[in-house]
């Protein structure tokens, strides 16, 4: 095959291998703390307890994601550095995310369970994350290609994560349940994507190839001082690892728990409604993933972001006033879902904006020091992605206690295993929640609205300005730093 041919064919492999990789992380980060709060009942300390954990764990990811990444900038195999820890790191995590959905434990015993299981987690994703992302490098050089691989591999983890957020309320939540309870269907769920997740990851492990220049030289040493040096010694990537922490805080605070409990606890406990919810404000940044190469060709990234910033900030502008001004109702849930639309909108153009602000680093880098350290650079993402997810979860739990939430969730939670004992039927089931959820007060929903949209309001708007002030590898000096590293080895 000739270099175009092979660049085709990378556009098709590699993006469908990451589908499976964000139904699973989707699934286990999205709906991990939803699972044990409508499954289990909790006591403030114990919830508190599962926040320290996922809190913990995102803090040895500090150490963990870096480390992997200088692991695999030293990994020499005949498949290259890449595709081994794509292949172990899958396997490992589809087991890891199985038995966190089926486990029968309860009380502390299930804390402990979780937190072994957590930190496990932690490991395993880290292992195809940071190589997945990695690779794009080696794929392609120049500002086109990185912005076809990374729009188009956005695009298809859009499509797995938006699968698992359509599908996984409509089959846990409501009269959709799959087995009659809540703590059967998050099993089933767990099983099937575990199973898909390998699958999809194959067409990137076995029909993509990169460029292995790197497998020539000798293999660098691991070592913190070379980790903590390629973070701290590129202004660049520190600004950018800053503005993208905070806007992925606030992209994640609705799809990390919030979100489901405002619609559960004002609109009723039916999975549809949140699936269509989660699912409209996913789908419409396909828009921006399939024609972002085509409108980056014509317009900056400072200015879509300007245009994204406003854009998000209407859509939660929509939000409040609809669920402060209005009572619960289907014409409120459609104003209130429009509003997330464009509110996501917004929030999915940043990431992939900084998802290829961060790429650029690696050419910063080797402009600079030397050396490209991709693998490293990239390690940078998944453990800011994660830490993320982390504040978000203490965001979540805080509000949770704050407004009362597991008064509420407990109660649900004693009817789901009922349910599940065969104690109790669906219909049963059904109407003893509905009479919990009819006694939750208007201000107490209230609060889980302001606690969703003001705070990433905010932090989206902070990002921004960052972004706009310290960030300064535009379309031109990205080009000059390239034509620069062109002369330096002679390839121009």
């Amino acid at each position: 095959m000739n270099e175009e041919q092979i660049r085709k064919k990378n556009l098709w492999m590699f993006p469908l291998g990451t589908v499976g990789r964000d139904m699973i992380y989707a699934l286990f980060t999205n709906y991990i703390l939803t699972f044990i709060l409508f499954t289990r009942a909790l006591t403030p300390a114990q919830l508190m307890s599962i926040t320290g954990i996922m809190v913990a764990a995102r803090i040895f990811d500090a150490l963990n994601d870096p480390i992997m990444g200088n692991i695999i900038e030293r990994t020499r195999t005949k498949w290259g550095k890449f595709k081994p820890w794509l292949a172990i790191g899958i396997l490992s995590t589809s087991v890891v995310v199985y038995l966190a959905f089926n486990t029968r434990l309860t009380g502390w015993a299930f804390i402990v369970f979780f937190g072994v299981i957590y930190f496990a987690y932690s490991i395993t994703y880290t292992m195809h994350d940071i190589s997945y992302w990695g690779m794009i490098p080696s794929l392609g050089s120049d500002a086109d290609a990185r912005n076809q691989f990374t729009s188009r591999a956005t695009l298809f983890a859009g499509v797995g994560g938006t699968l698992a957020g359509m599908l996984i309320p409509i089959f846990t939540t409501g009269s959709g349940t799959i087995g009659g309870s809540a703590q059967k269907a998050y099993g089933i769920i767990a099983l099937v994507v575990c199973i898909l997740a390998p699958l999809f990851l194959a067409f990137t492990i076995f029909g993509v190839t990169e460029t292995r220049t790197a497998d020539n030289e000798p293999a660098p040493p691991i070592s913190f001082k070379k980790i903590i040096g390629t973070i701290t010694g590129n202004d660049q990537l520190r600004w950018i690892a800053v503005i993208f922490l905070l806007q992925q805080i606030g992209n994640g605070i609705i799809l990390g728990g919030l979100g489901s409990t405002y619609i559960y606890f004002d609109f009723g406990y039916e999975g549809g409604l949140y699936s269509t919810f989660s699912t409209i404000g996913l789908a419409v940044t396909a828009v921006l993933m399939v024609f972002y190469p085509a409108i980056s060709r014509k317009m900056h990234r400072k200015e879509l972001m300007r245009i994204m910033a406003v854009t998000g900030s209407a859509g939660y502008a929509v939000m409040i006033l609809a669920g402060i001004g209005m009572h619960a109702s289907m014409v409120k849930f459609w104003i209130i879902t429009v509003g997330y639309m464009l509110a996501n909108f917004g929030q999915y153009g940043f990431y992939l904006i900084m998802m290829i602000s961060i790429i650029n680093t690696v050419e910063y880098n080797e402009y600079k020091h030397g050396t490209r350290d991709e693998a490293i650079i990239a390690s940078l993402r998944p453990f800011l992605t994660k830490l993320a997810s982390a504040l978000c979860i203490v965001i979540v739990t805080v509000s949770y206690l704050i407004f009362g939430v597991t008064n509420y969730t407990n109660q649900i939670s004693d009817y789901e295993q009922m349910a599940s004992l065969g104690e109790i039927t669906d219909e049963a089931k059904l109407s003893g929640i509905a009479g919990i959820i009819g006694n939750v007060a208007h201000g107490q929903t209230v609060g889980l609205l302001l606690s969703m949209t003001v705070l990433p309001c905010a932090l989206m708007l902070a990002s921004y300005f960052l972004y706009k002030k310290h960030y300064v590898l535009d379309e031109e000096e990205y080009d000059r730093i390239c034509a620069e590293l062109d002369k330096r080895n002679n390839r121009g």
